[in-house]
């Protein structure tokens, strides 16, 4: 697995994430920018925007997974990496809580830096903030254990206009963000590159990833890649038509990591057989709660996204 992290992490148009379902640091590469630098612990990358890096690789499990767009004949494509579900789990605080000086930041510059988890109770993920400016210190520690956001919490809009570290920690490693915070001086925008997302409508489900994500029972997501899209460019500017070359970038790792079933599915079809036909794409996020999601919709969409690749590459 080290070698398949250091193979992408070093791979200038792919992008990453660690997080939950509503809080959640990404890492991407600007074009223009000076080349990632490795990190000096772990398996890690960084830039003046962000970073991500890997303490652990041992039982990391990666699945590859794909689902078509339910509003045009486009599709996403994702890896994500795995550790049984006893080992991925993080302390779940609720409220701000004091972690303490971070000594494993992955740049040496910020390891003089304190860092405090923002206490969102999610199973796989500390959702951190890291600082060195006293005054929003100070505050922190007078709002020990009140909630992000809360309107009691002082600390709260101070740290909107402060714009400290977001750092995200997993059972895997770390994801870093230096930039701004998208809030009231960034117009309500996430700046391009490394970014976070802080979404309560989403963390109220209390759920550590989409349920559109077909992860398997006793498992849970520590990090996640996130291939270029053959569709757009990384700002999110549509391409003047597919590239195959940026599809074509990521069919081995896809091909390496699929579910067993998705790869006899996907052998099946290429053999001739004909699957279910006009089964609807399920956005499951968006799914009515009390009706059951159908079965088998994960094969449906791996099927979708087979017969889509070939109307687009001409693939056999």
């Amino acid at each position: 697995m080290r070698e398949v992290l250091q193979r992408w992490l070093g791979d200038e148009i792919t992008g990453w994430s660690m997080g939950s379902f509503g809080a959640i640091c990404e890492f991407t590469r600007l074009d223009g920018d000076p080349p990632a630098e490795w990190a000096d612990r772990g398996t890690g990358v960084f830039t003046a925007r962000g970073g991500i890096r890997f303490d652990r690789t041992e039982g990391v499990r990666a699945l590859a997974w794909e689902m078509p767009s339910t509003k045009s004949e486009r599709w996403f494509r994702h890896v994500e990496f795995l550790l049984p579900e006893a080992e991925a789990r993080r302390p779940s605080r609720t409220g701000f809580h004091e972690i303490g000086v971070d000594h494993e930041a992955i740049r040496p510059e910020d390891r003089d830096m304190v860092l405090f988890d923002c206490g969102l109770a999610q199973a796989n993920v500390e959702f951190c903030i890291r600082t060195r400016d006293a005054e929003l210190i100070a505050a922190l520690r007078e709002n020990e254990g009140k909630l992000a956001g809360a309107p009691d919490n002082t600390a709260w809009p101070l740290m909107m206009a402060r714009h400290p570290h977001r750092v995200a920690l997993t059972a895997a490693g770390r994801c870093e963000v230096y930039q701004k915070i998208g809030g009231p001086d960034t117009d309500w925008k996430s700046p391009p590159g490394p970014h976070t997302h802080l979404l309560p409508k989403l963390l109220a489900a209390g759920r550590t990833h989409s349920a559109n994500t077909p992860i398997p029972d006793g498992w849970l997501p520590v990090a996640s890649l996130h291939p270029a899209s053959p569709f757009a460019l990384p700002d999110g500017t549509p391409r003047e038509s597919f590239s195959r070359e940026v599809w074509a970038h990521y069919t081995d790792l896809m091909e390496a990591h699929r579910a067993p079933e998705v790869k006899a599915l996907r052998e099946a079809l290429a053999r001739g057989q004909t699957g279910e036909d006009d089964a609807p794409v399920v956005d499951a996020d968006e799914w009515p709660e009390d009706r059951p999601l159908p079965a088998g919709r994960h094969l449906r969409h791996a099927q979708r996204v087979w017969e889509l690749e070939r109307r687009f590459t001409g693939a056999a």
